[in-house]
């Protein structure tokens, strides 16, 4: 493993694997690929923007180790989360004669990662495949965990299967090429890992802020590696969700309906959802007694400070109403019996799984355009 490069293994039984976290993890992927492959023969997922400007990289790595490869390159954008593309691309990996025993190398943010780790799970029902994200977001949590998922018109990561990568390699040169608001839709994610179960990380990322959306190396890395750190415990203490697990969505229950609200378009990406669904949460937890108010101002103060948006005024355009709006949250996966599922917090890295939560309570929440 060269130097810089910092590993997190995520402990499965015979499933487990590692993420390698550093600079320059594209340009060396064909040598950590290699050892996983049981011929030299490889299929690449990426997008049209990514493409552009990764693989080549990756194309010229995987020759040095003779590994063949060909590639695919789909729309950029959540749209292409859909059924539609899901068919193009498992057409196009059974014209590839892409084996069982193969590798299918995800190259790009949440959304190709998602689709291509689904495709892969129901192709010659289960064949491998690798993640290589290059999205702060896709580095710190859809890459990691084995979810993958589509949308559809009822709402978003309703079809999908559990499918682990083999190997996550998340590298931080990547993240020059993002545009600021991505990398902060990313940042939402690594501040959820504080909130959810480690103060003192919150505490880190806030004075460590500005060095992060600076670009700074090693900071960068800490961040993610303690993000997949705290989600590889979590995946291997709940693989399936039936428990614990669940605390990883916090924000995202009000996060996803506020993405069916916005047409999954570009007026609010997901990482965006995500950060507004966190001040939310902890504005109702404060309301129900739950959480100290200064802790939900904490929070709200800090999302703001990054550039994310933290309220339902910070979406732009115009939103369904508090009815519409809990009536989208009803399609979350988390329902059970009809009843929605929460994570709120009893405080800033102490957060919960409920399904109690006042009806009342959530409605004036949703009907206001801004936070009291």
């Amino acid at each position: 493993m060269s130097e810089g490069t910092k590993k997190v293994r995520v402990e499965l039984g015979d499933r487990a694997y590692d993420i390698l976290v550093g600079p320059g993890l594209i340009a060396k992927a064909g040598a950590h690929l290699a050892p996983l492959l049981r011929r030299k023969r490889v299929a690449i997922v990426t997008d049209e923007t990514v493409g552009n400007i990764h693989l080549p990289v990756l194309a010229k790595s995987l020759d040095a180790e003779g590994i063949r490869h060909s590639a695919i390159r789909l729309p950029a954008g959540e749209s292409t989360k859909s059924f539609a593309q899901l068919e193009k691309l498992t057409e196009w990996l059974l014209g590839e004669e892409i084996e069982r025993g193969d590798l299918v190398i995800a190259l790009g943010g949440g959304v190709i990662g998602d689709l291509t780790g689904f495709a892969a799970a129901i192709l010659r029902r289960g064949i491998d495949f690798a993640q290589i994200p290059t999205t702060l977001l896709s580095q710190v949590d859809s890459s990691v965990g084995g979810k993958t998922g589509i949308n559809t018109k009822h709402g978003k990561n309703l079809a999908g299967a559990f499918h682990q990568p083999r190997l996550v390699l998340a590298d931080t040169d990547a993240l020059a090429t993002l545009p600021m608001r991505e990398f902060l839709a990313g940042y939402a994610e690594v501040v959820k890992y504080g909130l959810i179960g480690d103060r003192d990380f919150f505490d880190w990322l806030e004075e460590n802020l500005d060095r992060l959306k600076e670009g700074d190396v090693e900071t960068r890395i800490h961040a993610i590696v303690k993000s997949c750190e705290a989600k590889a415990a979590t995946v291997a203490a709940d693989e399936r969700e039936g428990g614990v697990r669940a605390l990883l969505n916090l924000g995202h229950t009000f996060g996803h309906a506020l993405e069916a609200a916005t047409g999954f378009s570009s007026r609010l990406v997901h990482g965006e959802g995500v950060a507004v669904g966190m001040a939310l949460a902890f504005e109702l937890s404060a309301r129900l007694g739950l959480c100290p108010g200064q802790d939900a101002v904490r929070v709200r103060q800090h999302l703001a400070r990054a550039g994310l948006p933290c309220s339902l005024a910070g979406i732009p355009g115009d939103l369904p109403d508090a009815d519409g709006l809990i009536a989208l949250m009803g399609q979350d996966k988390k329902v059970v019996d009809g009843t929605l599922t929460f994570i709120l917090a009893r405080g800033i890295g102490e957060a919960f799984i409920t399904r109690d939560v006042d009806p009342d309570a959530l409605r004036a929440l949703m009907r206001e355009r801004e936070p009291a």
